[in-house]
């Protein structure tokens, strides 16, 4: 007879474990996120959560330490070649960390990962691909214009063959492409399984946290954007990294959304170019004007992501209705916010926009959500509407409240600082703002950037279009 395979079911968010099927997932409340799995053995890789404890230290190693004891005076951090990147680290990378870069299918998160090898010459680098061939990476490395006698590439999906190669070869870096695709023999479950993705997850873990020897795993997301795979493999992981844009467009944003070894503000800007990923040191010269001077519909926005400044242009236009019904529309930003704004116009400014088309666009490809962004799209939908151009050397910091105030924002002066380093002449932000934000530099700098504080939306009609 044959013996019956144990099976328990699976919490596609979180990993929870449960022998049942249950609708809603016990541990992290999420409905239908419950799938069927065959057990893992005892005697498996990852050997379960024990196994996962044992992967930082070895139990006869581990000590108590006094706080005051732990030496710190040794940096364990190193740059990998690409400036952008080593900023969204922290400052480089750590040794025996291990990072996971996300994105969608064709963003660059494997260009990206095979030009860290091809940047740093001196890294010794294992590069494990379980998507493509020994030939499809050696034609990729060409066109990025680099060859790495340092640099191993493997083509494998099995997790016991890949760290077998690894302790032989000994990489000072280990990158797998793609988590997805490693299987353990383990486990009975096939290949991106829930079970699979964590128990080969906490062996790499385990490999990194023994040799020093930093790991980089390419992950899949899902349809909402989310990484593929449990939720446990975002917390087993130290570093997340997000890849962000347009794939139609050249401009990807890579940002970090978890970092154990430095802030989760930073982000890097990378152009997509024919010889791989470009880094785009000061964003704020890609996103500003390139069209004349006459132009009505244009502002420029002051915004901040994260701890970077950046300057965006903003596009609006706003035309009668032709086909009865007002049409809506908003590219790179919230539709619902730019409703709100509209109707901020139409309730407290007098503006008659309920009959118009109004259409938003972000140029560059990018997505913004800063509050900042609000005062330069009221600027441009107005300067749309009374077809009168704004001046490309001026542009906007501030938010707008429900009751059509112009509301101030966090970081002005470093939104001042960026506008008048790239030229501008003026820079309108909201008169609630501390006086020490804007009046300090009025006294201190001769000639520099004027700023313009503003109260409310009839206060910025007058200025800008009188």
């Amino acid at each position: 007879m044959a013996t019956k395979i144990k099976s328990v079911w699976y919490c596609t968010s979180c990993g929870n474990e449960s022998p049942k099927w249950m609708g809603r997932c016990p541990a992290c409340g999420e409905w239908n996120t419950m799938v069927e799995e065959p057990k893992a053995p005892k005697n498996a890789s990852g050997g379960g959560v024990a196994a996962r404890q044992r992967a930082y230290i070895d139990a006869s190693d581990a000590r108590p330490q006094r706080l005051r004891e732990i030496d710190l005076s040794s940096d364990n951090r190193f740059s990998i070649g690409i400036e952008e990147l080593d900023r969204v680290l922290g400052g480089g990378m750590v040794a025996g960390s291990m990072i996971l870069i996300g994105g969608e299918p064709g963003i660059g998160k494997s260009t990206l990962s095979l030009q860290i090898p091809l940047c740093c010459k001196d890294l010794r680098t294992l590069y494990v691909s379980g998507e493509e061939s020994l030939k499809q990476i050696k034609l990729r490395a060409e066109r990025l214009g680099g060859s790495d006698d340092d640099c191993f590439i493997l083509s494998e999906t099995l997790l016991e063959n890949i760290l077998t190669q690894a302790r032989e070869i000994k990489p000072a870096l280990l990158i797998v492409d793609s988590i997805q695709t490693i299987y353990s023999e383990a486990l009975d479950s096939s290949a991106g399984s829930v079970s699979q993705v964590r128990e080969c997850a906490s062996a790499l873990l385990r490999y990194a946290k023994e040799t020093g020897v930093p790991v980089i795993l390419i992950g899949h997301i899902t349809k909402d954007g989310t990484l593929a795979g449990p939720k446990i493999l975002e917390h087993i992981v130290d570093v997340v990294l997000q890849f962000e844009g347009d794939t139609k467009g050249s401009y990807r944003i890579l940002r970090s959304i978890k970092n154990r070894f430095g802030s989760t503000d930073e982000l890097a800007v990378f152009e997509m170019t024919g010889s791989g990923l470009r880094e785009v040191r000061n964003p704020s010269e890609i996103l500003i004007p390139m069209h004349q001077d006459d132009l009505s519909g244009i502002a420029i926005a002051a915004m901040m992501d994260g701890t970077r400044p950046f300057l965006i242009e903003i596009q609006a236009l706003v035309s009668t209705a032709a086909y009865g019904t007002p049409q809506r529309s908003a590219t790179g930003f919230d539709g619902r916010r730019l409703n709100m704004l509209l109707a901020v116009l139409e309730k407290r400014a007098g503006f008659k926009l309920a009959a118009k088309d109004v259409f938003l666009n972000i140029a560059g490809g990018l997505r913004v959500s800063d509050p900042a962004c609000d005062l330069a799209i009221v600027a441009s939908i107005l300067s749309s509407n009374f077809d009168l151009y704004i001046s490309p050397k001026v542009c906007f910091a501030a938010e707008v409240g429900l009751s059509g105030e112009i509301r101030p924002v966090s970081q002005v002066e470093r939104r001042i600082a960026e506008a008048e380093k790239l030229g501008f002449e003026e820079i309108y932000i909201s008169s609630f703002n501390k006086e020490s934000s804007f009046a300090r530099r009025k006294k201190t700098v001769d000639g520099g950037i004027t700023v313009t504080p503003v109260s409310d939306i009839a206060a910025l009609c007058r200025r800008l279009f009188q």
